[in-house]
């Protein structure tokens, strides 16, 4: 094991751990300024921010209640850390703790953690393969609010994307072939990289996060070599303003009406099962699919703490130092 102690932070967005807990992480989620921003927000953030998760709670509550009354997402990364904890104690005396965005346990608690720890670096790795101001951005934000270097004055080493990274592209291009394999046709399935949605207006602003999400399916079909037809469509879009199209919806649609029987939803921006996939895709999307008359439809499951997805973290961990 080599000398000192090396600390790692798993970022991720968080979820509800009961179903009275909905609407507060809603609140949460719509009170960050990275996702609320719009001139005098700061004085209507809070109150519209209320307003929103009052609204969206119930509706939401009913999606987390499908899928056991809570987010598994906590659970999720908790295994990612614990692997990758593993791994890199292999070379280091490691600790790896977990800050989540909008619920327990938050970015402070793991501040507060790794200074009892106290290791001489640290590393930043969101769980968000491609960068966007409201993920990754965000986190890191609230990192540089929470952390304070007094007293305890660690290397920090920041990973912001690892959209592009060979061993990230292994790992998913695997997932896929596993996914493709139970399909009674697989070589005439179409498959369909489904990617979180953000507002127009951030990718205007200069967020790189549809070309890195365009990058990363072009590099798992080149890994891949499958002789089927992909797409990139959007999904989770919130309110009435212009979001990255197409979406999940519209998608099936037209592949229904050009004839498709057969579709895998690949999640190509997520990395851990949670709402947005065992709700939205495989529950939600599942029925759509069948009302448009898509015989067999199936959702890649995520990475989660496979081997060769935590292998792909560790190496990205030892090539940030």
């Amino acid at each position: 094991m080599r000398s000192g102690k090396l600390g790692v932070v798993l970022f991720q967005l968080g979820g509800p751990d009961s179903l009275e807990a909905v609407e507060p992480f809603l609140y949460n989620l719509f009170s960050d300024p990275d996702i609320i921003d719009f001139p005098f927000s700061r004085l209507a953030r809070e109150p519209l921010a209320r307003l929103i998760a009052s609204r969206r709670a119930r509706h939401a509550a009913e999606h987390y209640r499908a899928i056991g009354g809570a987010s598994p997402l906590l659970e999720n990364t908790r295994r990612q850390a614990e692997a990758l904890e593993a791994e890199l104690r292999r070379d280091f005396d490691a600790r790896v703790v977990i800050a989540m965005r909008y619920w327990q346990p938050f970015t402070r608690e793991a501040v507060a953690e790794l200074e009892r720890f106290g290791p001489e670096r640290v590393v930043l790795l969101p769980l968000y393969p491609q960068y966007s101001g409201t993920t990754t951005g965000s986190s890191l934000n609230e990192w540089g609010r929470c952390f304070r270097s007094d007293g305890w004055r660690p290397e920090v080493r920041i990973i912001r994307d690892f959209h592009d990274h060979p061993a990230y592209i292994e790992a998913v291009a695997a997932h896929v072939e596993e996914a493709l394999a139970g399909f009674t046709e697989p070589e005439a399935v179409e498959i369909v990289f489904s990617a979180h949605s953000v507002p127009l207006d951030v990718v205007e602003r200069g967020d790189p996060y549809p070309r890195q999400v365009e990058r990363t399916v072009e590099l798992v079909c080149e890994r891949g070599g499958w002789p089927n037809r992909h797409h990139i469509c959007y999904q989770s879009k919130v309110g009435p303003s212009r979001w990255l199209r197409p979406m999940l919806k519209e998608t099936l649609e037209k592949l229904a009406v050009a004839g498709a029987q057969q579709v895998l939803v690949v999640p190509i921006s997520f990395v851990s099962d949670h709402v947005e996939t065992l709700y939205e895709i495989a529950i939600e999307h599942r029925e759509i699919a069948a009302r448009v008359g898509i015989r067999e439809y199936r959702m890649m499951p995520g990475l989660n703490d496979s081997p060769r997805f935590i292998g792909a973290l560790a190496e990205l961990v030892r090539q940030a130092l």
